[in-house]
C-alpha cells in the first residue's frame, strides 16, 4: 500500500517541504530509501526500524521503499525520522492517520526506544510549514516551545511514537502560542551596568554615539584601561528587541541548536565574543552545509572583537562585506544561502604588541615592530570603523572615586530616543538606522552650512580620507545631531565626527 507524510528540510535561513512516499509491496523482505539522501538520512532506516520495534511495531515482512522528494534537494539531518516512521506506519495500515497526512508536517529524531528526541531548526521549519499552508505540525516535545511560537498553525509536541494512537484520536492537545507572553516578560536582567566604569568620559560617550547609530565602534588603548568592560556593557544601553527581531534572533539561534525549552525566545540583544583563533567558516558562516556563524548569531546586537589585530587575516577580511551589506551570501553548488548580520561591530586592540605604546618609557617595541602590528588591520577594514576612540590608562583617583557615574539606563533613554528620530526619518524606507544610510539620504539628511563644507574639504584634504571615511563621518555627525534632539547638524556634532577620526590618523598615519 502506498502512503504519504510530510517533512521539512533546512536549507540555510529557510525551510524546504519534504514529501515522505512509502511504498508496502510484495516481494523479498528489504527495506532501501531513495532521494539524494545525506549519511544521516540514510542511517534513519535502522534507527526507524529499531524504534518501531521497541515501541511494539512490528513490520511486516515485505518489500518497503522509501522515498524522499523532491529528488533534487539533498536532505541532511536526523528531522526526517518521525515522518519516515509515519509513512511507513500508515503504508503498512498498521496507524491510520489518513485524516492528518494532507495538512500534517512531522518533524523529530527517533531514538532507538521510540522517543522523538529535539533537533535543531524546528522554529525555522514550523514558520515555513505556515507559509506553505499547512495546518498542523507535530515536534518532539523538547521543541514544543519555540516551534509554539509560530502564530496560525497548530503544533502538537510529541514524547514517543507510542502516543501516535492518541494523536491519530485527535486527544493530544496543540501548545498554546506564547510569543507575546514572553515578549511582555522583564527582558532586562543585566548583571553589568555603565555606571560601574570609572573614567573613560570619551570611551562612555564614544559608546552612546555608537549604540544611537548603530555604528561600528574601534577602541584603542593600554591593557587594563577598560575597554573590554564598556564593550560588555554596549547591549544595556540599546533599545529593547522588538518582536520581529526577536524571533529572526531565536530562528538563528534554533538553526544553531542554541535555543532551550526553559528558553525558546531570544528576549535581549546578542553579544558575541568569539576567541581570536576563530576561523573564518565559524566567524560569517559556512561549511559544506552552511550554517550561521558568529556574525549572524549577533544579529541585532553586538559582535565583539577583542585583540583585534590577533585575529586571522582571512577571518577580518571576511567580515568586510557582511558588514557593509547586514547579511552573509554563501555560494554552494546546491544553491545560495543568506544569513542575517545586521550588527554592531566593537572591536578592542592595544597600540603594539606590549600594549603602552606611544608611552616610550614603558614600551619597549621598535617602530618596525609596532607598524606590523597596526599593519595587521588592513585600511578597508578601518574605513568600516565609524568611531575610533582612544582609552588612555586610568589614575588612581579615577578608580578609588566615589563619584556616581551615568547608568545604562538614563544612556538608554537618550539613545531610544535618537533611534525614534532615525525611525520616524526613515518611516517610508527599509532603514532603521544612520549607519545604513544610502549616498543618496546622506545627502539629503546631511546637509552642511558653507564653512561647515570648508572644514570637512579640509580634513578631507589634509587626511586623504576616502569615499566611505566621508560618508561615515557625516553618518556619525546626524546620530550626534539626534542626539541632542536637533534637526540640523551643528557645527560642533561635525567636529565630534571628525574628532572620532583622530585616533586612526594617529596611529595608522
Amino acid at each position: 500500500m502506498y502512503s504519504q507524510a510530510n517533512g521539512m528540510a533546512l536549507f540555510g535561513m529557510e525551510g524546504v517541504p519534504i514529501h515522505v512516499e512509502c511504498d508496502c509491496s510484495t516481494g523479498l523482505p528489504e527495506m532501501s530509501m531513495v532521494g539524494y539522501l545525506g549519511a544521516e538520512v540514510r542511517e534513519a532506516r535502522d534507527r526507524v526500524r529499531t524504534a518501531l520495534k521497541n515501541t511494539g511495531y512490528q513490520l511486516p515482512p515485505r518489500r518497503i521503499t522509501v522515498n524522499l522528494a523532491p529528488a533534487d534537494i539533498r536532505k541532511e539531518g536526523t528531522g526526517f525520522d518521525l515522518a519516515i516512521a509515519v509513512a511507513l506506519l500508515c503504508s503498512a495500515e498498521m496507524v491510520d492517520l489518513n485524516g492528518l497526512l494532507d495538512d500534517t508536517v512531522f518533524i523529530g529524531e527517533l531514538g532507538l526506544d521510540g522517543r522523538l528526541v529535539p533537533v535543531s531548526g524546528v522554529l525555522t521549519m514550523v514558520g515555513a510549514a505556515k507559509e506553505a499552508g499547512y495546518a498542523c505540525c507535530v515536534v518532539p516535545a523538547g521543541n514544543g516551545a519555540e516551534g509554539a511560537l509560530v502564530e496560525g498553525i497548530r503544533v502538537i509536541g510529541l514524547e514517543s511514537l507510542e502516543q501516535l494512537p492518541l494523536l491519530a484520536a485527535g486527544k493530544l492537545v496543540p501548545l498554546p502560542c506564547r510569543v507575546h507572553e514572553l515578549l511582555q516578560e522583564e527582558n532586562r536582567r543585566e548583571t553589568v551596568d555603565f555606571a560601574e566604569v570609572n573614567g573613560q568620559r570619551a570611551l562612555r560617550r564614544a559608546a552612546e554615539v555608537a549604540a544611537a547609530g548603530r555604528h561600528n565602534l574601534l577602541m584603542i588603548g593600554s591593557p587594563g584601561a577598560g575597554k573590554t568592560m564598556a564593550a560588555r556593557r554596549i547591549p544595556t544601553i540599546l533599545p529593547r528587541l522588538s518582536l520581529d527581531e526577536a524571533l529572526e534572533v531565536s530562528r538563528i539561534y534554533s538553526i544553531c541548536g542554541l535555543l532551550t525549552p526553559e528558553r525558546p525566545l531570544i528576549l535581549t540583544r546578542p553579544f558575541r565574543s568569539p576567541h581570536h583563533t576563530v576561523s573564518s567558516f565559524a566567524l560569517v558562516g559556512g561549511g559544506r552545509v552552511p550554517r550561521p556563524g558568529e556574525i549572524s548569531l549577533a544579529d541585532h546586537g553586538v559582535l565583539f572583537l577583542d585583540e583585534l589585530p590577533e585575529f586571522q587575516k582571512t577571518a577580518l577580511e571576511a567580515l568586510r562585506q557582511p558588514l557593509e551589506d547586514g547579511e552573509v551570501s554563501i555560494a554552494r553548488v546546491q544553491g545560495s544561502f543568506r544569513f542575517p548580520a545586521d550588527v554592531m561591530l566593537v572591536a578592542a586592540m592595544n597600540p603594539c604588541r606590549c600594549g603602552y605604546y606611544p608611552d616610550r618609557s614603558r614600551c619597549r617595541c621598535s617602530d618596525a615592530e609596532v607598524e606590523n602590528y597596526l599593519r595587521r588591520i588592513s585600511r578597508p577594514l578601518l574605513d568600516r570603523m565609524d568611531l575610533c576612540v582612544e582609552a588612555p590608562p586610568l589614575g588612581y583617583g579615577e578608580l578609588t572615586g566615589k563619584a556616581k557615574n551615568e547608568s545604562s539606563a538614563a544612556i538608554r533613554e537618550r539613545v531610544e530616543a535618537a533611534r525614534e528620530r532615525q525611525a520616524e526619518r526613515f518611516r517610508d524606507t527599509d532603514i532603521l538606522f544612520n549607519s545604513r544610510m544610502t549616498a543618496r539620504q546622506v545627502k539629503q539628511y546631511c546637509g552642511l552650512s558653507r564653512e561647515q563644507d570648508q572644514f570637512l574639504k579640509r580634513v578631507f584634504e589634509q587626511k586623504g580620507l576616502s569615499a566611505r571615511a566621508y560618508h561615515r563621518i557625516l553618518k556619525v555627525a546626524r546620530t550626534v545631531a539626534d542626539l541632542r534632539g536637533a534637526d540640523e547638524i551643528a557645527p560642533e556634532d561635525l567636529a565630534e565626527a571628525v574628532g572620532y577620526r583622530a585616533p586612526a590618523e594617529k596611529f595608522w598615519r
